[in-house]
């Protein structure tokens, strides 16, 4: 055990190191709380803060009247430079890519919108509102603002799919730099609504804006990606 370390962190760290080492694989029932007590030579309430600490953090499931059993692998995003999309990353992980549209509008711009996008005041833009599922599991709710100028008319088929290769396709708009800002949130009762937790979960909020070769904004979007069912891979390449 590490210096300062308390013990609810400690045995974390272990069952956590299980998991990832799939001494414990996905889906296999963990020891009982009171197996895990003797174990560890701790209490029940240290091995319970540990395993509600793992369980808020994704990596674990309760079923109750069944026990604790090992939850399935989080979804992986690449954010470093890429051209894969994300059902190729979630097929990459044996995982069944899902994305629903929730709402397409038309509305005004208003500041926000006028300064990311470099458009007008009242100028129409698109709002595109998506949850993107893995397995069933929703793990990302997102709100898409296209300039009408940009691609107009964008329809719910194409929205179902990759939003970038749509705006490719069909309005020979291509997306050449995206810039990310990401930050930890708590989830409120609305995000909450749409990626199915229980409020208070820690979420990864992402702001993205994308621009075509000539510097033209194509896209704003924010997204909330759930904190226990998410995490990002960050490549860099660095030069002599």
């Amino acid at each position: 055990m590490e210096k300062n370390q308390s013990l609810h962190i400690y045995i974390k760290e272990e069952l956590l190191h299980r998991i990832k080492t799939n001494q414990y694989k996905p889906g296999e029932k963990i020891p009982t709380e009171l197996e895990l007590c003797e174990n560890f030579n701790v209490s029940r309430t240290t091995v319970r803060n540990a395993l509600n600490q793992l369980t808020l953090e994704g990596y674990l499931v309760r079923q109750q009247g069944r026990g604790t059993f090992v939850a399935d692998k989080k979804v992986k995003q690449t954010l470093s430079q890429t051209i894969r999309r994300y059902s190729d990353q979630l097929a990459d992980q044996g995982k069944h890519p899902e994305i629903e549209v929730l709402d397409i509008s038309v509305v005004v711009a208003n500041e926000l919108l006028s300064t990311h996008l470099n458009v007008k005041l009242q100028d129409p833009v698109q709002r595109i509102e998506r949850v993107r599922k893995a397995n069933g599991d929703t793990t990302q709710y997102e709100v898409a603002y296209v300039p009408w100028s940009v691609a107009p008319g964008i329809t719910t088929e194409q929205a179902s799919n990759s939003l970038y290769k749509s705006l490719n396709e069909f309005f020979d708009v291509w997306v050449a730099k995206t810039s990310e800002n990401i930050e930890i949130v708590i989830a409120d009762e609305q995000i909450c609504s749409f990626l199915e937790c229980e409020q208070g979960l820690p979420c990864f909020y992402m702001e993205t804006l994308a621009e075509d070769e000539n510097g033209t904004k194509i896209e704003f979007s924010r997204s909330f990606f759930r904190g226990d069912k998410t995490n990002f891979s960050i490549e860099r390449s660095y030069s002599k």
